[in-house]
């Protein structure tokens, strides 16, 4: 995806098929199904800090499916925004912001990630790093390939069902797999491309 293109593709009710189609399943085996499937959502912008509303608004509305408190979406929105900022100041310019976010039963992993000119993993002994951690919950850093440095934050929901179901800025219902493309304007040039898929 370049900064003048966002892609927008969807398949509605697509599933990757099983090997063998053993008909229909009772009751208990597609709760188990259920608990057991991860939703993948990637969100892919220029690494540019004006599109960070972007992925604040697809963290909150993640967030709300699995049921998160009001608390836990703003502390999950406030870490996605410390992460990148953390990110973004070595970022090479003009290059793009990942997010990968994968959602189980009861917690949402997110990956974000930049190409870097020289990779250097975020220092652990600050204080940003400490506020990323109490927000978060757990949080962890690494290199990879092609000069990519990322930050991995991993919330777990609350035991107690006090959560809200709803989506800010993302629509959608279990079973469900596509993607979905915003593209910059207001004078800012570039694209931003949300992806999602689910896998069981």
């Amino acid at each position: 995806m370049t900064e003048d293109t966002a892609a927008t593709t969807a398949v509605p009710d697509q599933r990757d098929p099983g090997p063998l189609d053993s008909g229909p399943v009772d009751a208990g085996t597609a709760q188990a199904n259920r608990e057991t499937t991860q939703d993948h959502v990637t969100v892919c912008m220029p690494a540019e800090g004006a599109y960070l509303s972007v992925l604040r608004t697809a963290t909150a509305g993640l967030a709300a499916r699995l049921d998160f408190t009001l608390d836990e979406i703003e502390d999950l929105r406030i870490a996605v925004d410390e992460a990148c900022a953390m990110l973004l100041s070595q970022a090479v310019p003009g290059t793009n912001l990942e997010c990968a976010f994968d959602l189980g039963a009861e917690d949402m992993t997110i990956t974000v990630s930049v190409t870097a000119a020289e990779p250097q993993i975020p220092a652990r002994d600050t204080f940003a790093w400490t506020v990323l951690s109490a927000l978060a919950g757990t949080v962890d850093s690494r290199l990879g390939a092609d000069d990519q440095v990322s930050i991995v934050l991993r919330k777990r929901r609350e035991a107690s069902g006090s959560g809200i179901s709803g989506s800010s800025g993302i629509s959608g219902s279990p079973g469900t797999s596509g993607s979905f493309g915003i593209s910059g304007s207001s004078g800012i040039s570039g694209s931003s491309g949300i992806s999602g898929s689910r896998s069981g």
